[in-house]
């Protein structure tokens, strides 16, 4: 029997990978080994789920069980791999060791978390699975006051959806303005006056430092010495690409884990996408560049040649009180950035010293010329 494809990992990576294949190959053997149930949702939902009321059950679209059936697929679920044995094409489970032909690495990314003082330290939340937004919503409950560390693009869109579901947010962020590493300085304000209209506060070039129990809430201190009590602390710094499992087999590791146009990484029968990976120099934790990486691994698992491509991939923030599309310039890029501010939005594009654009930001009532400014733009790769 033919050793079978297998995927480490649930999330939007692993099962956009399967199902892709399933459209080119139906037989061929394929486990996913999950750390969870295996239920099937979409992550980017989470951070807006409060506005439309959504528990985490609810979030759930389709149980290992339907999966399974559906994709002609084993599901180990409630299953940790514990090392990767890439000299013998297998894995080392909680429950077991699983033989591979070709293995793909689709762990995602752990929240960063950041040292505090304080007895309360510990009750930092984060939310990165359907587990965490569990916990969340249960925490919430009575809640009137978070404070979220970061403003990027997961701690406004809690914001948003925080003010929405009528809960008073406070963010900090050591940066001087919010979505800091993608919008210019004229959009930034447009943002955060639009935000602040709803309700959200923000505390620039901040961060906390000491987060102690205080009765019913907690008493949080940031950088410069001033306090206030909240209800819960939600930690929205950023993301890390899970590369342990694939440093410890040895494979070649940057940011994240390398893999080159073909998601091979530095061993030729093992693959990466999603979150952990790094492709082709490239880290990209957003929805479409998973999709690329999906469709094309697919087919070199099918047998095609193949190689995954990046076109320009603008990003949908969700924050509805102020429609946000960035299309970042690619990092290292020399350039300028050219704003036009109206009372409804702003379009800025980012310009190189040829006038040749190689990113854009649209807010507000911008957001109408994201396709035509999109027909404008290189591919990234």
């Amino acid at each position: 029997m033919k050793a079978p494809i297998v995927i480490v990992g649930s999330g939007l990576a692993g099962i956009t990978v399967l199902r892709e294949l399933r459209k080119l190959d139906k037989t061929i053997p394929v486990i996913v080994v999950t750390a969870d149930d295996g239920a099937f949702y979409s992550k980017p939902s989470i951070s807006n789920a409060l506005a439309s009321g959504k528990t985490a059950a609810q979030l759930a679209m389709s149980p290992a069980e339907q999966l399974s059936a559906q994709f002609n697929a084993e599901f180990r679920t409630s299953t940790f791999v514990e090392h990767i044995l890439a000299d013998q094409h297998a894995l080392l489970t909680s429950k077991g060791r699983i033989e591979y032909g070709k293995l793909v690495i689709a762990l995602g990314a752990h929240p960063i978390r950041v040292p505090m003082d304080g007895n309360a330290a510990e009750e930092v939340l984060s939310v990165n699975n359907l587990a965490d937004y569990a916990r969340f919503r249960e925490r919430l409950n009575g809640a009137k006051h978070v404070a979220i560390m970061g403003a990027g693009l997961i701690g406004c869109e809690f914001a948003n959806d925080l003010a929405i579901a009528g809960i008073q947010s406070t963010v900090f962020d050591r940066s001087q303005h919010a979505l800091g590493r993608l919008l210019p300085e004229r959009s930034a304000a447009f943002f955060r006056e639009k935000l602040e209209s709803v309700g959200v506060k923000f505390h620039f070039d901040t961060t906390l430092s000491k987060i102690e129990r205080a009765e019913t809430s907690l008493t949080i201190t940031d950088s410069y010495g001033g306090q206030m009590n909240v209800d819960l602390v939600l930690s929205a710094i950023g993301l890390k690409p899970a590369v342990e499992l694939a440093q410890e087999a040895g494979l070649a590791i940057n940011r994240g884990i390398v893999v080159n146009r073909q998601l091979a990484t530095s061993n030729p029968d093992i693959h990466a996408l999603g979150d952990c990976a790094e492709v082709d120099g490239l880290v990209l934790p957003f929805v479409l560049p998973i999709m690329q990486c999906a469709r094309a691994l697919a087919k070199i698992l099918a047998g095609e040649e193949a190689a995954v491509t990046y076109p320009a991939m603008p990003v949908a923030v969700k924050t509805p009180a102020c429609p946000t599309v960035v299309c970042p310039p690619p990092m290292g890029s020399e350039g300028t950035w050219q704003e036009a501010v109206s009372v409804g939005g702003v379009r800025a594009v980012y310009l190189d010293a040829q006038g040749e654009m190689l990113g854009f930001v649209l807010l507000g009532e911008a957001v109408q010329e994201k396709q035509a400014l999109l027909a404008g733009m290189k591919a990234w790769l």
